[in-house]
């Protein structure tokens, strides 16, 4: 394993730079933080560029075998002072990947028999879609889409927040018109969730094959959304403020749907 002791090395300074969604697309690299989200990472078949391990850190990982499957040429080894000029995170493991993105486009989905989709739309915080995402998987729903993207689906704090579950949930990154193509080719009910809704999210039937789209907190939905959805549905707002974090709203309505289906 190759060591790195100084921070200007060239290798170092580059995975700086791909903290800028610009340099992730130009270099097709992201960096992935933790021994966990590697090995999701490598179960669902991304390619690894290089991985940066600092031994004092990853000497308390819960997956100490993780790097067997890794190439010797492929490991750098990296101190401390060196680690958290790079590490996005504390309490880090001490393991830092850069591997390569894969395409999410919707003809790559596959579908249950009775699908379950998020869709969202301009979501533009990498935080609240890690949520997004960690809820997508704890419900095992289908599928999350996203449409018009305002943030990048690699940014470190997208899989630092979802705990690596974008490698474990089914994406899909397409326009709106694109995605509402999709909902009617496979039969798909959709719901978008509006605060002037009449329709309750209690009350609406998710045991068919459904999508609930959730907008952005400062703007709602756009009206291609609320003009083509097939119902408009609202979570009850008694208090001050009149909405919640799409990630929270987003999981209310997502356990209203397992809850029905009795999962």
């Amino acid at each position: 394993m190759e060591k790195i002791a100084g921070l200007q090395n060239p290798k170092i300074k580059n995975i700086v730079k791909l903290s800028k969604s610009k340099e992730r697309k130009e270099q097709n690299l992201f960096p992935i933080e933790g021994a966990r989200e590697l090995s999701l990472a490598l179960a669902a078949g991304y390619e690894i560029n290089s991985v940066y391990v600092c031994p004092e850190l990853f000497e308390k990982t819960d997956y100490p075998e993780i790097l067997d499957s890794i190439g010797e040429n492929k490991l750098f080894e990296v101190s401390e002072a060196v680690f958290g000029k790079i590490a996005y995170r504390e309490g880090s493991d001490g393991l830092l990947t850069l591997a390569k993105p894969k395409r999410h486009a919707l003809n790559d989905l596959n579908l249950s028999g009775n699908p379950f989709i998020i869709i969202l739309e301009a979501v533009e915080k990498p935080g609240n879609l890690g949520a997004i995402l960690r809820t997508a998987d704890a419900a095992q729903a289908d599928v999350v889409i996203i449409c018009d993207p305002a943030t990048d689906l690699y940014n470190p704090n997208t899989i630092r927040s979802g705990i690596g579950c974008l490698f474990t949930v089914q994406t899909a990154v397409c326009s709106s018109p694109e995605a509402l193509d999709f909902l009617h080719t496979n039969k798909i009910k959709s719901f978008a969730a509006e605060l002037q809704a009449t329709q309750w999210y209690q009350n609406t039937d998710f045991t068919i094959p459904s999508a609930i789209i959730m907008g952005t907190e400062a703007d709602g939905l756009t009206d291609f959304w609320l003009k083509n959805a097939d119902a408009r549905i609202k979570i009850p707002m008694r208090g001050k403020i009149d909405s919640l974090n799409v990630s929270v709203s987003t999981a209310v309505l997502t356990f209203e749907a397992m809850r029905q289906r009795g999962f």
